[in-house]
């Protein structure tokens, strides 16, 4: 573990785990930090790779800036920890609006560092609702996420977790554990940094980023993401990335890497890929 400090001054931290093996960097998505990649930084890790998960600025143990927060800057600050490591031939795999960094870094700084890509639930091309983007979501309900952030956070995070595990689908197996860790990293997520990564992550349009993939790149999404709608996201993304492999989860929630069942399809995906 460590910490990079950025251009302006901030402190990045990280997780390093698994020593000398081919890089594979987890983007974390929002409100959560690194630790959500805990189960995805110990197979890798335990698999002959070397596991990076920075907490973005704002979220977890990294410097609760003020200014910056957006997705420009947050590809900057993965760009400077990528340069710090010197990591080369790196593995992306970006959740949410991980995903969205992911894109950016990749539209940016290009590919000179990366061999391959994922894309897990994540937030590209665009989220919201335009008169081009007809599948997207509607301002009113991040307007609506902006309001529950500010009128009271913690029974907010303790709320989404209903629709991000998919608790209120039935036979779900989503357990309590996974609603206490995603209320738990939510709470680190200071409240300027929460609002303006809802800025971030559902008005920014990465379809340019994409474009610019010229990696292997496997785009996988849960056709019952009621965070991420898949008609908006994944297929699309799929439809713009010239070397893309999408894949389908059949009734998979926005946090599948969590939930029992999908979990472990989602590990055997990620090794397949990193194998391949």
């Amino acid at each position: 573990m460590g910490f990079v400090t950025t251009r302006d001054g901030a402190e990045i931290f990280f997780k390093d785990w698994g020593g000398n093996g081919p890089p594979v960097v987890f983007s974390h998505g929002w409100p959560l930090n690194a630790d959500v990649w805990d189960d995805q930084m110990n197979l890798v890790a335990e698999n002959g790779y070397r596991g990076i998960a920075p907490d973005r600025r704002g979220h977890g143990r990294s410097t609760q800036t003020w200014h910056g927060n957006n997705m420009d800057t947050y590809a900057d600050d993965l760009a400077q920890v990528m340069e710090a490591l010197d990591l080369r031939d790196a593995t992306l795999v970006g959740h949410s609006t991980g995903g969205g960094e992911v894109a950016r870094y990749i539209g940016r700084h290009g590919t000179s560092r990366v061999g391959k890509a994922v894309l897990l639930s994540a937030v590209p091309p665009l989220m919201l609702k335009t008169p081009a983007n007809p599948e997207g979501t509607p301002i009113d309900v991040f307007d609506g996420i902006r309001e529950g952030i500010r009128r009271e956070r913690s029974q907010f995070w303790q709320d989404l977790t209903e629709m991000f595990f998919g608790a209120n689908r039935p036979d779900n197996n989503v357990t309590q554990g996974n609603k206490d860790a995603f209320w738990l990293m939510g709470m680190q997520l200071g409240i300027k940094g929460a609002l303006d990564c809802v800025q971030a992550f559902s008005e920014t349009d990465f379809t340019e980023d994409l474009k610019r993939f010229d990696i292997p790149t496997l785009v996988l999404h849960g056709d019952d993401d009621q965070i991420v709608p898949i008609d908006a996201a994944g297929k699309k993304s799929a439809e713009i990335i010239p070397d893309a492999t999408l894949k389908v989860y059949p009734g998979a929630p926005h946090g599948l890497a969590g939930v029992p069942g999908f979990k472990e399809q989602f590990h055997a995906d990620l090794l397949a890929f990193l194998r391949s």
